[in-house]
């Protein structure tokens, strides 16, 4: 039984290793991507404290000075007084103009972004996005809140980071690509190999049990090879049945709708409030809106404002309170007239479906318990890498092996001659 275990577990490793690998090696480098970037590029981030903020009105006008053709979709500030506002923005790419060229590009990131943003709260509607007032920003314009500054116009599509994100998504395609077919496939048999590796890990008695929880860092490059694959697999394989089994979410849409449907939840949203029409009535400002939500909420990681699109549109104010995991926001919704809070929904008011959806980025990316979480996701993810490799180099000793017995069994048949036949 255990050969037919051996052949699935051999032959997938085979046609999907190189995938696993590519995976696996991306995620390591994406599991402190925000550290990295904070730490590589510190001025972007932190600005010098001094006495007194400018309005948010401000800041934003000297972002369309600089940028005439910006278009304002959301303003991210921070408590820490230390950190750059976060302005993002829409600029139109020279495809945007052609027509559907850029339309394209435009649906990708969005599709990309709602991908990965969780359903709000259960009842009729649309599935969650951004809430009402412009789209997903191209751009962000980083800020100095006490100078108005535009420190940097900065496009995560340009960076390093996002080359390692697509290729972990979709082998440097799109979302719409068969790089994501590739990847999700390959995260299915991915979840077969581990699998059928524990049933072929399983000691038959005591013996093996401690042989095979140890590691041999004394022996032979053979015997460590073999113990790097076999011992670390182990302890390592229950977090990759984790990060793969949540990688599926991003893969396929029968598996984001079957959490639903397990949870027998809903994955629509409910329509945010309106605000109520004034004709003669002035619409507040951002800085109104940070006003309102501030009191609200206070002691919060970050607020993010979205402007109204039309005239019956609201404020919205997406908070991450302190201490919970990155995707548990609550949602205000603001009058844009009165400036008053006429709506809210709370991460915890959500659905079973939506806070479980919820919780596959953190998990998935190892940020769910802060810092200890992430160096355990970051190793893993490296020894997931190296299985392929050590699997290949057992498989090719394994062949050597068998070769070399082949050899030996031929020689032990070739009959002795006598001294007659000499």
């Amino acid at each position: 039984m255990k050969k037919f275990f051996r052949n699935i577990h051999l032959y997938l490793s085979l046609a999907a290793g190189l995938v696993i690998l590519t995976c696996c090696f991306t995620g390591a480098v994406l599991v402190f991507e925000k550290e990295l970037q904070e730490a590589f590029n510190h001025d972007r981030y932190y600005v010098t404290q001094q006495e007194k903020q400018l309005p948010i009105e401000q800041m934003i006008a000297n972002v369309k000075q600089q940028y005439p053709k910006a278009k304002v979709s959301s303003v991210k500030l921070y408590p820490d007084p230390a950190r750059s506002v976060e302005i993002g923005v829409t600029i139109p790419s020279k495809e945007d103009k052609e027509g559907k060229k850029g339309e394209g590009k435009k649906a990708e990131t969005s599709k990309d972004n709602n991908a990965a943003t969780p359903p709000v709260a259960g009842g009729k509607g649309k599935q969650a996005g951004p809430p009402a007032g412009g789209g997903r920003p191209t751009h962000t314009a980083f800020v100095n809140p006490y100078t108005g500054q535009v420190i940097e116009l900065y496009s995560y599509r340009e960076t390093f980071f996002y080359t390692m994100f697509a290729l972990h998504r979709w082998l440097l395609g799109s979302d719409s690509s068969i790089g994501k077919t590739i990847t999700g496939v390959s995260t299915l048999i991915f979840l077969v190999i581990l699998i059928t590796g524990i049933i072929l890990w399983w000691p038959k008695n005591k013996a093996i049990l401690l042989q095979r929880l140890k590691l041999k860092t004394s022996g032979s490059f053979k015997r460590i090879n073999h113990d790097m694959h076999v011992v670390l697999g182990f302890y390592s394989s229950i977090f990759l049945f984790i990060f793969a089994f949540t990688a599926l979410a991003w893969s396929f849409k029968w598996f984001n709708k079957g959490i639903y449907t397990v949870t027998n939840s809903s994955m629509e949203a409910p329509k945010p409030p309106q605000s109520a029409f004034v004709a003669d009535q002035s619409k507040i400002t951002y800085d109104a809106a940070f006003s309102t939500i501030s009191k609200v909420a206070p002691g919060a990681v970050y607020y993010t404002l979205r402007a109204p699109s039309d005239s019956t549109g609201i404020f919205t104010a997406t908070v991450l309170p302190a201490g919970v995991m990155e995707t548990a926001s609550d949602s205000y919704y603001i009058d844009q007239y009165s400036g008053q809070v006429i709506g809210t929904l709370a991460f915890n008011d959500k659905n079973l479906g939506q806070r479980v959806r919820s919780a596959f980025k953190p998990v998935h990316t190892g940020s769910i318990y802060g810092l200890p979480s992430k160096v355990i996701a970051f190793i893993v993810c490296l020894l997931g890498a190296s299985f392929p490799i050590t699997g290949v180099i057992m498989w090719i000793n394994r062949l050597k092996k068998k070769k070399r017995k082949a050899a030996e069994k031929k020689l032990q048949k070739v009959p002795e001659l006598s001294m007659e036949q000499v």
